[in-house]
């Protein structure tokens, strides 16, 4: 595995997602045996970056990671976890992390992110909240979601001695907003991008330039394109993945890198 840095520690360049392991936003039990098996040979490969969130399967998900890590050292993971737009005040974000390290079965997260702004949040609150859990040791980074550049601005401003650590935004070579990467990159913010495979229309083939460089290096469209992000200098991402098969595809993606020609070409679909 690779790594880069997020405020002093060392995260992994491929991260798991883990939107939908129980049903999206519903809660699916009936798949809570498959996910935790999932999980446990993700880290056997050494995937050890997991994200979620305290609104996926209205928190069964981080119980389906509770139980999961329990085999493993938690000094190994890195595990992130978010914050839902109803609760972004200072009191309701409180209450949050601690309702999402109960079901964790943790101490801490490593990361903890506002999931994605709301019209009635209280931002301020909101930071505040995040940078008391990190004054406590509860959180080890903390950052947003979603968030325009100017938001990430506006957030920092309610910071009295801490920094946004990372940015976890959309980011896929059919969908880019390389102003928020560009600012990440200058600002030294961690980028983490979500949906890397764009639904998994990056692996199904059928894109040019994905198929030759995937001829090219004797890869598949999906290495390509992870590969393509985790070469930037501040960009990790979180595949999805929903097998053993795909797992071991996408660890596929470290170890090696394409020319800077083909970089460039990437960039400019």
């Amino acid at each position: 595995m690779e790594y880069k840095e997020i405020n002093g520690m060392k995260i992994p360049v491929l991260g798991i997602g883990t939107w939908e392991n129980d049903g999206s936003m519903d809660t699916n039990p009936n798949l809570r045996k498959e996910w935790n098996d999932i999980i446990r040979y993700a880290i056997k490969l050494g995937i050890t970056h997991i994200d979620t969130a305290e609104i996926y399967g209205n928190g069964l998900t981080e119980q389906i990671i509770g139980e999961a890590v329990e085999p493993f050292r938690r000094e190994d993971l890195f595990i992130t976890s978010k914050v839902w737009s109803t609760h972004l005040n200072y009191k309701e974000t409180l209450k949050a992390l601690h309702s999402s390290l109960k079901r964790l079965k943790t101490k801490y997260v490593d990361l903890y992110l506002i999931h994605r702004p709301s019209k009635d949040m209280d931002l301020k609150g909101t930071m505040n909240a995040l940078e008391y859990l990190q004054q406590q040791g509860l959180v080890r980074a903390i950052g947003v979601s979603n968030f325009t550049e100017q938001q990430i601005l506006e957030s920092q401003q309610y910071l009295d001695q801490s920094n946004i650590n990372a940015v976890q935004n959309e980011y896929n070579l059919l969908k880019k907003d390389a102003k928020i990467l560009d600012f990440c990159t200058k600002q030294k913010i961690l980028f983490i991008a979500y949906r890397p495979l764009m639904r998994g229309q990056l692996a199904a083939g059928g894109i040019s330039i994905l198929d030759n460089l995937a001829k090219k290096y004797d890869k598949s469209q999906v290495q390509i394109a992870l590969n393509w992000l985790i070469a930037k200098p501040q960009v990790v991402t979180i595949p999805k993945s929903t097998n053993q098969q795909h797992l071991l595809e996408n660890l596929g993606t470290v170890g090696w890198q394409m020319t800077k020609e083909d970089y460039k070409a990437l960039d400019d679909i």
